[in-house]
């Protein structure tokens, strides 16, 4: 039995009115042009939190890279499934899971969306199907595969959307996977962050053939680069793959060309490139770019951009706040789900 997906959602909304301001409505450009801002502040506060040592263990900031999530999350729907990375706060927050359920996360409390148990690298929502935060480079490969191989079996028209970076076509889960995926003809689309440098290594050191892309479509699969550092592009990229998924065309590949502004983690030094060329991919910075298209457009002003500030540190407050105020586990339950608890009777 194939069931139909729900649409899209609708991302042209309304503009909530504001004393002395006229309602109109607001593009999709500008609703992405939101949603980028809003993951650069929080993780641009996340990086505060964690110098204060409210955030401990690992913390994978994804600055610079905005536009891949808010454009690939904005060609599924609510019944897609999403398997991310380590690197994956901006995949959480535009597939729709809240600040408080990240921070909670983080610092390690109950109201985190993992129970204060998995950190910054293991971000869950099932009620969204958003499967991950994996910690291993190209761990959540072979869980997309599982996933759409199950969408196959039981004969939805669902995709899975699995995003990894380019250090994991290094790993042999990658291979496997894309193997497999091609073999079985299954509904997913594999959607490569390719900044360039992995953890800390040069793509030209660490890949023979550096053409992802080709790399991909060399076991069967419709395989194309897309620039990471505009929105509008990511988005047309990810709506096409996403549709070639849904149709019954197989697995596709994406690899969006893109660069994250700081280090691989909070811990990493950062001596591996050159500040020279962060400079120069900083004047391809994917939000200032959509602003200034926009401003010319005429469809977006000062008073705006504003509000948006505005809007989005309100939500950061209330969400660090609640994230502070949120209950510790108990001791207790330290043991918990370390193996299976007992059925209960009915």
């Amino acid at each position: 039995m194939t069931t139909t997906a729900k649409p899209a959602k609708n991302a042209t909304t309304t503009h909530r009115s504001r004393p002395g301001v006229d309602r109109r409505p607001r593009t999709t450009e500008f609703e992405m042009l939101r949603d980028m801002t809003r993951i650069r502040r929080f993780e641009e506060r996340c990086v505060e939190l964690y110098s204060a040592t409210k955030i401990r263990g690992f913390l994978h900031l994804c600055i610079g890279e905005e536009a891949i999530p808010v454009g690939v999350m904005r060609a599924l729907t609510d019944d897609d499934a999403v398997v991310s990375t380590y690197r994956e706060h901006g995949h959480a927050l535009a597939r729709g899971m809240t600040m408080g359920a990240l921070l909670g996360e983080m610092f390690g409390k109950q109201s985190g969306c993992s129970g204060g148990r998995g950190g910054s690298m293991h971000l869950f929502d099932a009620a969204r199907r958003f499967y991950g935060g994996n910690a291993i480079v190209g761990g959540g490969l072979p869980v997309a595969v599982g996933l759409a191989l199950a969408e196959k079996m039981r004969g939805t028209n669902n995709v899975v959307a699995c995003l990894f970076g380019d250090g994991a076509m290094a790993e042999g889960e990658f291979h496997e996977s894309a193997n497999l995926a091609a073999l079985w003809h299954l509904p997913v689309v594999f959607f490569c962050e390719n900044n360039l440098y992995a953890m800390g290594t040069s793509l030209a050191r660490e890949h023979a053939q550096t053409d992802l892309a080709l790399r991909a479509a060399s076991y069967g699969m419709v395989a194309w680069p897309a620039d990471g550092m505009d929105v509008l592009a990511v988005v047309d990229a990810a709506r096409r793959a996403v549709e070639l998924a849904r149709s019954g065309s197989g697995p596709c590949f994406v690899e969006l060309r893109t660069y994250r502004f700081r280090a691989h983690s909070m811990y990493d030094p950062d001596r591996y490139r050159d500040k020279a060329e962060i400079e120069q991919w900083r004047h391809r910075d994917p939000i200032p770019a959509l602003t200034e298209k926009l401003r010319a457009a005429g469809v977006l002003s000062d008073d705006d951009l504003t509000e948006i500030e505005a809007e989005i540190l309100t939500e950061i407050d209330k969400a660090v706040a609640e994230a502070e105020a949120a209950p510790e586990e108990p001791v207790g339950d330290l043991t918990r789900f370390v193996t299976s608890e007992p059925r209960r009777e009915q």
